[in-house]
């Protein structure tokens, strides 16, 4: 294809923050139409990427070559589902679906009608995860004994929304929300899980899904993971602490792609993926440590991956069994919480 064009299903926060401005900035991809149902939205597409409104996901197929599902979690499955149907190839944003089953099966749909499926696991392309990655191929680290990840807000007051106040059906919640980048995060560096403990609760008046979540995980290799998701955080903890048999990485702020994007930056301006130097993390013991410089984040790469898979016929760059990977832990997580239990993995 000379050029293939995006649909997508939702324009919200991930799909105007996140999705489109990546769309219109990959080489090869043209957002060409946009499910929203606001004129207000409508006119914001049409205006700044030309793409068309439309008010009904059935609208995208002969609009589409690629289908990008940026709708609320619990439509994921279904619309996904439609499109692999139309035989479409698909970007579902995470979680891939609201348990492990459903996600082999849109697997196994898309494997069997010959199309591209694949996930927005987003931040395996952050710069401090690059940073980490890196840090331990090259051996600085020694033996990863324990991988500390956070995604920690103060937010006393709730926002509103689906993702805060709708019930399991939604799909809402921190766990299944940035726990599925924790989680992935966390067996992208250190492989299978075997054992899953979880603690996770409802803090603030008005939220019906969890909203302060720590995941602990035991990889098949031995080493632990511990992974935090708050709300509630008056004081942020460092976003990770990486501890070695040689040194440890402490690395505090988030990684600053989301930031920009949400400030309007285009992902493809000079520097946007670039951390300032006085955010970068610290390599090293309690005698000696140095400062280390983020690895460019590059939320692009994801984007420019499926364009590649669909032009040249390679791998997607997110393999979904490994979306389905993680929402068996996720599942097992959500288990542990609420029968406070620890979850062996088979």
């Amino acid at each position: 294809m000379s050029e293939i064009r995006v649909g997508l299903v939702g324009y919200g926060v991930a799909g105007a923050f996140f999705h489109a401005p990546l769309i219109a900035a990959t080489p090869g991809l043209r957002l060409a139409a946009v499910v929203t149902r606001d004129p207000g939205r409508q006119s914001e597409v049409a205006g700044r990427y030309g793409a068309q409104g439309v008010a009904d996901v059935r609208e995208l197929w002969e609009r589409s070559d690629l289908v990008v599902v940026a709708s609320p979690n619990r439509t994921h499955v279904a619309t996904a589902a439609a499109a692999i149907e139309q035989g479409l190839p698909v970007v579902v944003d995470k979680p891939l679906a609201g348990t492990a089953e459903e996600g082999r099966e849109l697997v196994r749909l898309a494997k069997e009608r010959g199309v591209l499926l694949t996930v927005f696991q987003n931040r395996r392309w952050d710069g401090d995860f690059l940073t980490v990655r890196r840090l331990a191929e090259e051996g600085a680290l020694g033996e990863i004994r324990r991988f500390e990840s956070r995604f920690e807000r103060w937010r006393p007051t709730p926002k509103g929304g689906w993702r805060e106040s709708g019930g399991p059906e939604e799909i809402g919640g921190l766990l299944y929300d940035l726990g599925s980048h924790l989680v992935d995060q966390a067996m992208r560096l250190l492989g299978p899980v075997r054992e899953v403990y979880c603690e996770s609760d409802v803090r603030r008046q008005g939220v019906s899904s969890d909203d302060d979540t720590f995941v602990a995980l035991t990889h098949d290799g031995g080493a632990r993971s511990h992974l935090w998701a708050s709300s509630v955080a008056a004081r942020l903890g460092p976003r990770f602490r990486v501890l070695g048999s040689a040194a440890a990485y402490v690395k505090h702020g988030m990684d600053v792609q989301e930031e920009r994007l949400r400030a309007g930056i285009a992902p493809d301006a000079p520097g946007f993926g670039e951390d300032e130097e006085d955010r970068w993390g610290e390599l090293g013991t309690v005698e000696r440590h140095r400062r280390v410089r983020t690895e460019p984040g590059a939320y692009l790469d994801f984007y420019r991956g499926v364009a590649a898979a669909l032009r040249d016929g390679g791998p997607p760059p997110v393999d979904p069994e490994s979306a389905v990977d993680v929402l068996t832990v996720l599942e097992a997580a959500r288990l542990s919480a609420t029968q406070r239990i620890v979850v062996h993995l088979p």
